[in-house]
């Protein structure tokens, strides 16, 4: 016996071998290097792009496998090489919004079997989290508008501390939408101390953008943030645009020119929701998230059973206003979850709100409707579990 022990370990070691490419995202060079954003300050600036390559290619590993948001995180992988590269985290502080696309964050800050190996995959979740990272994850979040605001915080503390660090807020042009948003930067601005806003403009919230904020980032766009007509600096803030948002040289360059600011300052980065995955660019809204899928065809592997219950009550509605021209379905950042995708939203026309994420004004609006004589149903799911619920009342005239 003791003739085959050789032959047995080899035996053993060849499956395990098999075993580890199955369950592994085989790494490159550079991330294999990466554990903390320290090291990452270490590479020259050349070597940047390939790190975001890497890193977005970690990224598809984990979603294609587990699940979870796909064109948020694609789109912001450069920002974020960028910002981890030019401000000193964890000293420098970094508060993503939603925290939805910090998947990219958490591979560059120990995290990185997460999001290549199978059996880690669950100690990671798809948000930000203090439990996992209580150096770089600095508040448990998982809803919208909420950055600004967190930051005038962290703000206001470093300066009673005396500390002279950089403050980020990393918020997409959906969450800006929000009350809470506005909130932040007025009191930002108030304060009056370094405070750095990037706002990730990619066009898009889950799906499009509602209200007139969006058409004057439009504007800024349009005129390569040069319109005399700026929000943002009405409100007192330093303001800066890229159009070349998932330039990750372009960014390196505009974050140097901010860092350390004595003053609350705007960075607009332009951006492509799902940049660098053909599949999620050319379908924006369905791939904001999905469940696991074929990497190479974008086909979901599991198509499930059933019917799924908020679909179910989106045909329902759809069928009450064949017969009601009253009922007005009013839908709260994920339309396409109650059935309600473009050609569903152009049927029913003016009959549709969709008001992205913002979520106090839907509230309001029944009540208002009903005033009106109108029979409005305000749809919102209910974050991490994809119930419905559902206010519908209608009125006798």
């Amino acid at each position: 016996m003791a003739d085959f022990a050789p032959f047995h370990l080899l035996f053993r070691n060849f499956v395990c071998l098999l075993l580890a490419i199955h369950t592994k995202r085989e790494l490159k060079m550079y991330l294999e290097l990466i554990d903390q954003p320290a090291q990452l300050r270490q590479l020259q600036e050349n070597q940047l792009q390939e790190v975001a390559n890497e890193v977005r290619e970690a990224v598809l590993f984990r979603v294609s496998h587990h699940g979870g948001h796909v064109g948020p995180n694609l789109g912001a992988t450069e920002a974020t090489v960028a910002m981890h590269y030019v401000f000193n985290t964890p000293e420098d502080k970094i508060v993503f919004d939603v925290s939805h696309q910090s998947y990219p964050h958490k591979v560059l800050t120990g995290r990185l079997k997460g999001f290549t190996n199978l059996d880690d995959m669950n100690s990671v979740s798809g948000y930000s989290s203090p439990l996992e990272s209580p150096v770089y994850d600095n508040f448990e979040i998982g809803h919208t508008s909420t950055s600004i605001a967190l930051c005038t915080g962290l703000q206001k503390a470093r300066d009673i501390l005396g500390q002279t660090h950089n403050i980020v807020a990393f918020i997409g042009d959906g969450s800006l939408g929000g009350g809470e948003a506005f909130e932040g930067l007025n009191t930002a601005a108030a304060i009056g101390t370094n405070i750095i806003v990037v706002v990730n403009d990619n066009e898009m919230s889950i799906a499009e953008n509602h209200g007139g904020l969006y058409q004057h980032l439009a504007l800024l766009r349009q005129t390569q943030g040069q319109s005399e007509q700026n929000f943002f600096k009405a409100l007192g803030f330093d303001y800066h645009y890229l159009e070349q948002g998932n330039d990750v040289m372009a960014l390196v360059e505009m974050f140097r020119k901010v860092k350390d600011t004595p003053r609350p300052t705007v960075v607009h980065i332009h951006t492509e929701k799902g940049h660098g995955y053909a599949p999620a660019t050319a379908n924006k809204e369905p791939w904001h998230y999905s469940a696991p899928f074929d990497l190479e065809t974008g086909q979901l592997l599991n198509t499930g059973g059933g019917e799924y219950a908020p679909y179910m009550l989106g045909r329902v509605i759809m069928e009450e206003m064949k017969t009601d021209p009253k009922l007005v379905a009013i839908s709260a950042g994920v339309p396409m979850a109650l059935g309600f995708g473009p050609n569903e939203r152009q049927v029913m026309g003016l009959r549709h709100i969709d008001v992205a994420l913002p979520k106090k004004k839907p509230w309001l609006w029944p009540r208002e409707w009903l005033k009106g004589a109108l029979a409005p149903c305000l749809v919102r799911l209910l974050h991490f579990c994809n119930a419905p619920t559902t206010s519908w009342r209608k009125t006798s005239v």
